[in-house]
């Protein structure tokens, strides 16, 4: 994968005011409402993402058929990613947002009313996972274009380093565990304090200010016709021509596949592998979750003193070894431990990796451009779900080690990419000067 050192992403780069320089400034009342819509929004995500496997493996203990509700959740982005990405980047998206939270939450409450009454059944679920992933295309490429309108350059792996801990932390240590408790208590519970549980995003997405809505409102008011000229073609030649971007996009590409390979049989291996009781799989994952949020809170400063490319690079050799003493441990604290080392580099290099995406993408482009990226990435992560759950059929070790494996081989040939690559890209300027 070589580097242009013309890199048309170079473009996106422009110098700041000194006022703006300094990524340690305080990130502000309009991140704060972000934050806090993300923070509730996670918080109802993780309910619904515990209780549909749990209430899966209720149905069946085929590893195959649990694996292919994990596929689900990202074929919307091979289908619906490039135009929820050209929604965001013509629509008020505070709008999508709230929209995209009202799917959601409809899709929760429908899956609880067919638990309750007995009509659920594992197509049910398939079904309210893929609908659930289209909300989540539109929600999620919203919030990633909202973050550079409301922080400065300078700010965005710190202002990611915080939307990715809230993540982390109400889906690892709030709603994971609590969704465990309360699937042993009634099937559907999760789900009903889920669906409700997207009102308060909802509220708040509408509260952010005009800056959030659209980079090119000004353009569009000015131009009546602006609207008509967002399209696909524009993002896929920037992305075509930005060499550096185009192959991240193909390396990352690889090393989500494989950890979603590994992670196809995860819930079944934590039950039936290392005998984790279903009420206390919650409490599992948070212990997982330590290693996540400690890495979503160091990533900024890591940045900061070795440079982006540095820091994913290291991140993934990590992130390959815990993937790789998880499929060997012998026992749930041991499983844990490993797991939780491999989520800490994952966390590490998702800060780096959204903020660079933020810094180089024109603001007009960022939805599309985000929107492609992901279709092209996460698309491909139901096929290599549904293979790793095949394979998970022989033995539910097996696909952690192979998708380890692949994930150190394809570290080793990017390291040019990351290192050189990056900064002749521009990448790194915002980062050490923060």
């Amino acid at each position: 994968m070589s580097v242009s050192t013309t890199d048309p992403s170079q473009d996106a780069v422009e110098p700041q005011p000194a006022a703006e320089r300094s990524g340690k400034d305080p990130l502000g009342r309009d991140f704060g409402k972000l934050w806090t819509a993300a923070m509730f929004s996670n918080l109802a995500d993780g309910l619904g993402r515990t209780a549909v496997p749990l209430i899966a493996t209720t149905l069946t203990k085929d590893p195959l058929a649990i694996s292919v509700i994990g596929a689900l959740a990202f074929v919307p982005w091979l289908i619906f990613g490039l135009p929820a990405g050209m929604l965001v980047d013509r629509y008020d998206r505070r709008i999508i947002m709230a929209i995209a939270n009202g799917i959601r939450g409809g899709v929760a409450l429908w899956l609880a009313i067919l638990t309750v009454t007995g009509r659920i059944d594992i197509w049910a679920l398939f079904l309210g996972t893929l609908i659930f992933g289209l909300g989540e295309t539109l929600f999620d490429n919203a919030t990633n274009a909202v973050i550079p309108g409301v922080v400065n350059r300078p700010q965005l792996d710190r202002a990611n380093g915080w939307m990715q801990a809230a993540q982390i932390t109400i889906d690892n240590f709030i709603a994971t565990p609590i969704a465990g408790v309360l699937f042993a208590v009634s099937l559907a519970l999760p789900l009903w304090i889920g669906g409700l549980g997207y009102i308060v995003p909802i509220v708040l997405a509408l509260l952010l200010p005009i800056a959030a809505a659209r980079p090119v409102r000004a353009a569009t008011a000015a131009t009546p016709t602006a609207r008509s000229r967002v399209s696909a073609r524009e993002a896929v030649s920037y992305l075509w021509h930005a060499r550096y971007l185009r192959s991240m996009v193909i390396f990352t590409s690889i090393i989500g596949s494989a950890f979603s390979f590994a992670q196809a049989p995860l819930i079944l291996f934590f039950l039936d592998e290392v005998h984790v009781a279903p009420a206390a799989i919650g409490f599992v994952t948070a212990g997982v979750g330590v290693g996540a949020l400690l890495g979503s809170l160091a990533a900024s400063g890591l940045v900061r003193r070795f440079g982006r490319g540095a820091v994913m690079l290291g991140a993934n050799f990590v992130a390959a070894l815990g993937m790789l003493l998880t499929g060997l441990a012998p026992e749930v604290f041991t499983a844990v431990a490993a797991f939780g080392l491999s989520a800490f580099a994952i966390s590490i290099w998702n800060v780096p990796w959204g903020a660079l995406r933020q810094q180089i993408v024109p603001a007009h482009l960022f939805g599309r451009v985000l929107g492609i990226i992901r279709m092209f990435t996460w698309g491909l992560f139901p096929i290599a779900t549904v293979l790793g759950g095949w394979v998970a059929r022989y033995s539910l070790r097996l696909p952690m080690l192979i998708g380890a494996g692949v994930v150190l081989i394809a570290a080793l040939v990017a390291i040019r990419l990351l290192l050189v690559g990056t900064r002749q890209a521009g990448a790194e300027v915002d980062a050490r000067a923060s």
